[in-house]
C-alpha cells in the first residue's frame, strides 16, 4: 500500500522539485507525498496486455498512449508556484487524441488526458474510484473516459462523459472472460480474455471451503 512519507506539507512546486530526483514514483495529494508500492506479477501482467492492446489499436491515429510512468496532474487552476491543492498522479495508461499539452517547460507532466485506465489493487481501489476519479472529473475536462480494470476477478468498469452534457456520465462493465468491452473516443473493444491472458484469479472463499469439505 502507499505510505505517506512523514513531512511538512509539500508546495507543488516542492514536489516536483523533488520527484525529479526521485529514484522511485510518487504520487501526491494536497501536499502530501505518497510513495508507491511495488506491483503484484498480476497487476503487471494486466498493465503490460493493456498497453500492447490500447497500443496496437491506436498506431496511426491521433492518439498515443503512455505507461504508468507519465504523471498527470488535476487540481484547481490558475496554477500558483505555492499552491498545496492539487494531485499528481501516475495512471497505469494514458491516451491523449490530439496534441499533447504539459504542465511546464520540463514535458513531463501531462494537463490534457483523454482516458486514463487504472488497474485497481486492494490497496488504491478506494483512492482510484473515489479521490482521483472526483478530481478527474472536476479539473480535467479533457478527460472523457475513465477505465477501472479488476486485478483479483475478471471486471473491466468503463466510465464516459455524456457529450451532449459534459458533467453527466455514463457507466458500463463487463465481468466475464468470454465478453467484451467498448472503450469511447477511440472505438476499441476490449475481449476480457485477452486483457487477462496469463492472469490466475484465486478461488472464491466458497469455492475453498467446498474442496476442504470433500477432502
Amino acid at each position: 500500500m502507499a505510505q505517506p512519507i512523514p513531512q511538512p506539507l509539500f508546495t507543488e512546486e516542492d514536489y516536483l522539485a523533488f520527484e525529479r530526483e526521485a529514484d522511485e514514483r510518487n504520487e501526491y495529494i494536497d501536499g502530501i507525498v505518497y510513495a508507491m508500492a511495488g506491483e503484484s506479477p498480476e497487476h503487471g501482467a494486466i498493465s503490460m496486455n493493456l498497453s500492447r492492446l490500447i497500443g496496437n489499436h491506436i498506431v496511426g491515429t491521433r492518439c498515443q498512449g503512455f505507461i504508468k510512468d507519465t504523471k498527470v496532474r488535476s487540481g484547481p487552476l490558475p496554477r500558483h508556484p505555492r499552491q498545496t491543492k492539487g494531485l499528481f498522479s501516475y495512471p497505469d495508461l494514458v491516451v491523449v487524441c490530439g496534441p499533447l499539452q504539459h504542465l511546464d517547460e520540463y514535458r513531463d507532466v501531462l494537463i490534457n488526458p483523454s482516458i486514463i485506465f487504472e488497474v485497481l489493487s486492494d490497496s488504491t481501489e478506494k483512492k482510484d474510484r473515489v479521490t482521483k476519479f472526483q478530481r478527474y472529473k472536476k479539473y480535467l475536462p479533457s478527460l472523457l473516459v475513465y477505465v477501472l480494470v479488476s486485478q483479483d476477478q475478471p471486471l473491466i468498469e468503463v466510465f464516459h462523459r455524456d457529450f451532449a452534457e459534459s458533467e453527466t456520465w455514463q457507466y458500463s462493465f463487463a465481468d466475464e472472460l468470454p465478453a467484451t468491452i467498448r472503450i469511447p473516443v477511440i472505438d476499441c473493444t476490449l475481449h476480457l480474455a485477452e486483457v487477462y491472458d496469463r492472469v490466475t484469479f484465486a478461488a472464491p472463499p466458497e469455492a475453498l471451503d467446498d474442496n476442504e469439505s470433500q477432502a
